[in-house]
């Protein structure tokens, strides 16, 4: 009996202890899960990239495209002797002139005046004589003439082209350059019997032949020539006989 009454009289005391231990426990657990609920994020504020967002591609610049060669080509017209003067000088200047028009289409310079066209071949010619040219200029010289003088450096000779080749170098841009024998030309406005050796400019062509620049008269700007015409008057110079002269023409690229 006295067993049982000291374990009744610590009962309330343990009993004291165990609800405070217990209100201990449920305040604390409360405190921990606003804690942890207070780290939380809401719901649907976080949005997960799953591939970056991708650089723009440069753009490529377009390439410029050479516009559509339109024949005839504009090449600028002048007469070996602007001011209707056959002197020696004129009379021979059939290349200068040439040249001179191919020159001035690839520049994109035209003649102003029959003085500034006759200036300038007078110029060309007195250049030649000074670095040991003859009157006559074969096509291998002209295209040395144009380097030189004129700094034009990409001239070409091409030997015993056909018809199609003449052509093609039209549709590319090309004026040809044509050394005759200038009798075998036939063409009425020349001085009889006409040059012995001379020079032209091919600009077009039509279902016939060849329309020129020819320097050798007043009416030379877009003349025609049938293909034959031109294919068989078609001679370098040689100064034994011009129709042994070699079947060759000057293109500039």
């Amino acid at each position: 009996m006295v067993r049982t009454r000291r374990s009744l009289g610590r009962s309330p005391s343990f009993l004291i202890f165990f609800v405070v231990a217990l209100v201990l426990a449920v305040v604390i657990r409360g405190q921990y899960v606003d804690y942890y609920k207070g780290l939380e994020l809401p719901s649907g504020s976080l949005t997960l990239k799953t591939k970056l967002p991708e650089k723009p591609t440069p753009a490529t610049p377009a390439v410029a495209e050479k516009p559509p060669v339109t024949l005839p080509l504009k090449v600028p017209f002048t007469t070996q002797a602007p001011f209707a003067l056959w002197d020696p000088l004129h009379e021979e200047a059939c290349e200068e002139a040439s040249l001179l028009m191919v020159y001035y289409y690839r520049t994109g310079q035209k003649f102003n005046s029959p003085l500034e066209a006759d200036t300038e071949i007078k110029k060309l010619v007195a250049w030649e004589e000074s670095n040991g040219y003859k009157v006559d200029l074969t096509v291998k010289e002209l295209v040395a003439v144009a380097g030189k003088y004129m700094k034009l450096k990409t001239g070409r000779v091409i030997v015993g082209p056909t018809v199609d080749q003449l052509k093609a170098e039209l549709m590319a841009g090309r004026p040809v350059i044509v050394p005759a024998a200038g009798r075998e030309l036939h063409n009425p406005n020349f001085t009889a019997p006409g040059p012995i050796y001379h020079m032209l400019v091919l600009k077009s062509y039509d279902e016939t032949g060849f329309i020129v620049n020819d320097p050798g008269t007043r009416r030379g700007e877009n003349y025609h020539y049938g293909f034959k015409t031109i294919m068989d008057a078609m001679h370098d110079w040689d100064p034994d006989n011009i129709l042994n002269g070699q079947k060759a023409v000057v293109v500039f690229d």
